[in-house]
């Protein structure tokens, strides 16, 4: 008989308390639906999606390959076709640990993970929808090569350092880059040359980010600013080389790529100086199998999402409801929800990036100057926010915002100008503890 009322209690009091009970707490953010991982470790970023499937390890392991494999000059029976000139031999030396690079690789010479792209200001483009290439440079500055073969040009770089104070008197210092470039034949580099600083972005998450329907994209556009709340997010159109049309993109900290597949061929093509059947030799023939691009572009997509931690935490709490107070998630969108996709882990997902991938204008102390599809000198993608907090953790020395220039976040938010100019402000009236508790609730992502 007490067994009976033990039972016929907890039964009543388990009645009405799971997640679609009435008044019930919502269940807490999983940064990548499905998708995310609990483990906030250095190697937060290199783990496969939770939900991975049976099938697919072996093609998430084959990928996780093909991304580590070192390439070099041809003949070679293995990974051959690196070169003449290059930035770097693999995937995985410009995303170490699948984080994003290293502005300044140690002590000593000012050797950089930053990619230097250039164009000129005007002209006829090769091909629709492209950049102008500078005559001995290209498009992209290749800084290495393979014996015998001399790079392009010396990159060097440098910082400029400013220094500013809150109104409260407390002080800060920023940063910004000065690049040197020296093309190796001696010539001259073109007057007006464009240039842009381009820190290789994490990689981690970017399968769910691909999901996201472009009806989505469109209905959080605001080109116009109709709402008048100095907001105007809009959707790149860049070109799309299988389709050969302009089509929206989503990836690069432009959002100059359609799609993860030719992101990462244009990687293999401009960073490492290897041709695919997405951007060919002369004569059509190239260097990478299609199996092993593909692989890589699905390790790409089945990687899985740290968690947030310290949800229960007063100091993040508060924080968090400053993000949402200074108007932060108005272009670091809280929440998305993912479409139909070939990987179906990725697919129908409620996620938490805080992005909405459209283009916004940071101001003239972040424009590069440099348009990139129908992205101006002034307007840079909003970058996800997911697995902020575990930057350093994963790669101690590198940078944040497109160049790495900053080297905190608190430094990053400083640089916002533009539509976030607003925010920027509202951040720098908040009281330290308050600043605090803003820069707890980043880290905890």
């Amino acid at each position: 008989m007490r067994r009976a009322f033990l039972l016929g209690t907890l039964l009543l009091w388990t009645t009405g308390c799971g997640e679609d009970a009435p008044g019930a707490p919502p269940p807490p953010p999983r940064a990548g639906g499905e998708m995310t991982v609990d483990d906030r470790t250095s190697l937060a970023f290199m783990q496969p999606a939770a939900n991975l499937l049976a099938e697919n390890d072996r093609k998430h392991r084959d990928g996780d390959s093909a991304f580590e494999a070192i390439f070099v000059p041809s003949p070679s029976p293995v990974n051959p076709g690196l070169g003449p000139v290059y930035n770097n031999t693999s995937c995985n030396s410009c995303h170490l640990r699948n984080g994003r690079g290293m502005p300044v690789m140690g002590p000593g010479p000012q050797r950089t993970q930053l990619l230097v792209r250039v164009s000129l200001p005007d002209g006829t483009p090769e091909h629709p929808g492209g950049a102008v290439p500078v005559p001995g440079l290209g498009l992209q500055v290749q800084d290495q090569a393979n014996y015998g073969v001399k790079p392009e040009a010396s990159v060097t770089l440098s910082w400029d350092e400013t220094t500013g104070s809150y109104p409260d008197g407390s002080p800060y210092s920023l940063r910004a880059p000065r690049v040197a470039i020296v093309p190796t034949d001696g010539s001259a580099l073109p007057a007006g040359m464009l240039v842009s600083l381009r820190l290789p972005p994490p990689v981690f998450g970017l399968g769910l980010l691909e999901a996201v329907d472009i009806a989505t994209l469109q209905a959080m556009a605001d080109p116009d600013d109709r709402d008048r709340d100095g907001i105007s997010g809009r959707v790149n159109e860049v070109w799309n080389v299988v389709t050969r049309t302009l089509t929206p993109g989503r990836f690069g900290w432009k959002a100059n790529s359609p799609n993860l597949k030719q992101q990462s061929a244009e990687a293999y093509f401009n960073d490492m100086g290897i041709s695919s059947p997405l951007f060919p030799e002369p004569d059509g023939t190239h260097e990478l199998e299609a199996k092993t691009l593909d692989a890589a572009v699905f390790y790409a997509q089945s990687l899985g999402v740290p968690a947030r931690t310290a949800l229960d935490d007063a100091e993040v709490q508060q924080g968090e409801r400053l993000f949402r107070s200074l108007g932060c998630v108005q272009c670091h969108r809280e929440e998305l929800t993912t479409g139909e996709h070939e990987v179906k882990e990725v697919a129908h997902q409620r996620i938490h990036p805080y992005t909405d991938l459209l283009l916004h204008d940071m101001g003239p102390g972040l424009a590069d100057g440099r348009p990139d599809g129908a992205a101006t000198g002034t307007e840079w993608r909003t970058p996800p926010l997911w697995g902020l907090g575990l930057t350093h953790t994963v790669l101690p020395f590198t940078g944040f915002l497109h160049d790495g220039r900053a080297r905190s976040i608190e430094e990053a938010i400083l640089w916002h100008g533009g539509e976030a100019e607003k925010a920027r402000e509202g951040f720098r009236a908040l009281k330290a503890a308050e600043r605090a508790a803003l820069l707890r609730f980043l880290g905890s992502l």
